[in-house]
């Protein structure tokens, strides 16, 4: 006789996917499935050794061990949650020279100076982020445009490698451009320290330039290509990386969006979908689309960018890969829309140019539109009280999968997470209504498309996916 460990399980196809709360998994077929719970499952079978290493079942005598196991590998799970605040995203500026479609944001003009950080608010913002317990900080630019105020970046980058050398931390830091501004002698200052750039490709010239106008009306596309150059040539191709946002121009055109990517030499994608921020918000009739269309264009695209692979074009969808992670290693992968309990505050922070404090990114986007329900703090406040507040407890008591109503009966819910600012933006609503969810609609259509993939268990396919995850090239996987 066996005992049962904690498991989940619902119908796939015509068998039972059942997963446990380390995000062991596996397929079964009802028959199967029904001597499992009746306890008749033989124990010289294949099936019952399975399910005994991969902690499903587990023999009585054996069952304390099975237990600390368990344990260990749950804590792994969910080491993103000791290594505390890693993310710390910084706005020198809401000015930018781009009047992008969909920007979150709020940007300001170029010459709205009263939108700009201070150097002394700055510094404050540094001495609270070297409070993190978190060995590996990492300190990210947004804006606005940061390279407009590209001399506080400089003078915030140098103080925190100062402060580094009494914390002895992993400090690297990120800025998040459109590229359109860069030069010679900012690339050299980011060439001589752990400076990596983020920027945003959103296919060919058609596309790209319709999402993401410049305000003075040129285009945008040439200039990005001409300064991603110079990038390049400047740091290096493995500095730069870039993500795209879909709007309802992009849906047609997944081939071209893909092959602009391969072109300009880039080694990964974010299929990224619209967020309900900003000017994406305002623009929906012209942007927007259904949840239905965004998931049959992912689907489309995740297809192709695999046989690109195949193909011989090394090419991370990177939204799947961090899904592929989560399934298919014992690993957290610190990704803050995919974490239980969500990562705002825990995983990361954003600090605005008027040194307010916001448990994410989103929640600033929320705030620029007079609803500061995820201010967590300002500069001139202690750390406890930021980061051990009320905002940040509420939240935490709040998205924590494993017991939230349709979440916590979900045996996707190993590989999935919360978002607690998406649910308050679209339902009002911190937990949030699972069987209307866009995001919980959204993930669940990713999970099972990735599960099916993986159960037919294709050698070409799950080589690519394991050169995804360990950032390999199918080449060295398959050797």
């Amino acid at each position: 006789m066996y005992k049962f460990l904690p498991f989940r399980f619902h119908s796939f196809d015509s068998q039972y996917f059942l997963s446990n709360e380390t995000g062991e998994f596996i397929f079964i077929d009802k028959e199967e499935f029904n001597l499992l719970v009746t306890k008749q499952l033989s124990v010289n079978s294949k099936l019952f050794l399975d399910l005994i290493s991969k902690f499903f079942i587990v023999e009585p005598l054996n069952f304390d061990v099975a237990i600390q196991l368990l344990a260990v590998k749950y804590r792994t799970k969910k080491s993103f949650i000791l290594n505390f605040t890693s993310l710390h995203m910084i706005v020198p500026t809401l000015q930018c020279n781009s009047k992008c479609l969909y920007c979150q944001v709020s940007s300001k003009e170029s010459a709205s100076n009263r939108y700009v950080m201070s150097f002394k608010t700055a510094k404050k913002i540094i001495k609270l982020i070297f409070q993190s317990h978190s060995i590996n900080i990492k300190i990210e630019f947004q804006g606005g445009e940061p390279l407009l105020q590209f001399d506080l970046i400089k003078k915030i980058i140098l103080y925190s490698i100062r402060k580094n050398k009494f914390h002895n931390k992993n400090l690297e830091f990120i800025i998040c451009t459109n590229l359109t501004l860069i030069n010679d002698e900012q690339l050299q200052f980011i060439k001589k320290h752990p400076i990596y750039i983020s920027t945003s490709l959103d296919g060919p010239d058609y596309i790209h330039n319709k999402n993401r106008p410049l305000r003075n009306g040129k285009s945008s596309y040439d200039l990005f290509i001409n300064k991603l150059n110079l990038t390049r040539k400047i740091i290096g191709h493995n500095r730069v990386s870039a993500l795209l946002t879909v709007t309802k121009f992009s849906l047609s055109h997944y081939e071209e969006l893909i092959k602009s990517y391969i072109s300009n030499r880039f080694h990964s994608i974010f299929l990224r979908g619209l967020n309900p921020f900003g000017l994406a918000v305002e623009n929906k009739k012209e942007l927007g689309y259904s949840v239905d269309a965004f998931l049959d264009f992912y689907k489309k695209s995740l297809l192709y960018i695999i046989q690109v692979n195949i193909n011989g074009y090394f090419l991370i969808e990177e939204y799947a890969s961090i899904i592929l992670s989560k399934i298919l290693t014992p690993f957290s992968t610190g990704f803050v829309d995919l974490q239980s309990p969500a990562g705002l505050g825990l995983s990361c922070a954003l600090y605005n140019y008027d040194g307010k404090i916001y448990a994410s990114d989103e929640g600033r986007m929320l705030a620029e539109t007079g609803d500061s329900s995820f201010t967590i703090g300002a500069v001139n406040d202690k750390y406890e009280e930021i980061f051990n507040g009320k905002v940040i407890r509420n939240l935490v008591e709040n998205s924590i999968a494993e017991v939230l109503p349709e979440c916590n009966s979900c045996p996707y819910v190993p590989f999935c997470g919360v978002e607690p600012v998406k649910n308050y933006t679209e339902q009002n609503d911190l937990i949030g209504n699972r069987t209307t969810s866009n995001s919980c609609k959204k993930n669940k259509y990713i999970i099972t498309l990735l599960l099916k993939i993986i159960k037919e268990n294709d050698p070409k396919i799950m080589n690519v996916f394991w050169s995804w995850i360990t950032r390999r090239n199918l080449k060295q996987v398959e050797l």
